[in-house]
């Protein structure tokens, strides 16, 4: 169950620096932009593992030698993109209006690595809606109080948190592969 929370908090580093960025374009009342992106970022993260596991466990059988080496590449993967995506300019800047479908399209950009880590599910001794649930109320937690560290504080601790998730998810596939 450790190995799910950890998973859970390094997936949600993405949606939480995204929150915080928009948190720091919000001149007034945070809290509505707060539940906004707490839902539509803890909804897609708890829903894209669900996917990859699926599409997994569909695989598994065939590829079941090599699967702790797939989870290993896929996390690395993952986790190499965000810390590189770390150091790149933030796709917040580029936003004049959040709107819902702006939301929807960075729910679904950061989601996307997730669905790929879905696939780690299947070698994990718990069940995947568990998994899933626990990963979607991280994120929702994660990204509602990232809109108000950036209301708050600005942008500081963004790049920070997408860089400790992507480490965090390199060893998650480590010790995947080590198991």
């Amino acid at each position: 169950m450790f190995d799910v929370l950890l998973l859970a908090a390094a997936l949600s580093m993405d949606a939480f620096a995204v929150s915080i960025g928009l948190g720091s374009k919000q001149k007034t009342r945070p809290t509505a932009l707060a539940l906004l992106a707490a839902a539509y970022f803890g909804l897609f993260q708890g829903l894209m593992p669900l996917i990859g596991y699926l599409g997994g466990q569909g695989i598994l059988g065939w590829v079941e030698t090599l699967a702790p080496w797939i989870a290993f590449v896929l996390l690395a993967f993952i986790g190499g993109k965000m810390i590189y995506e770390s150091f790149a300019e933030n796709i917040e800047e580029d936003i004049a209006q959040i709107t819902h479908r702006v939301m929807l399209i960075l729910a679904i950009a950061t989601s996307i690595d997730a669905m790929a880590a879905g696939f780690a599910l299947t070698l994990l001794e718990v069940s995947a809606l568990l998994a899933c649930l626990i990963i979607g109320l991280t994120t929702f937690a994660f990204s509602y109080l990232g809109v108000f560290i950036g209301f708050k504080g600005g942008t500081w601790l963004e790049s920070k948190a997408e860089r400790l998730g992507g480490i965090v998810l390199i060893l998650i596939g480590l010790k995947i592969l080590l198991m």
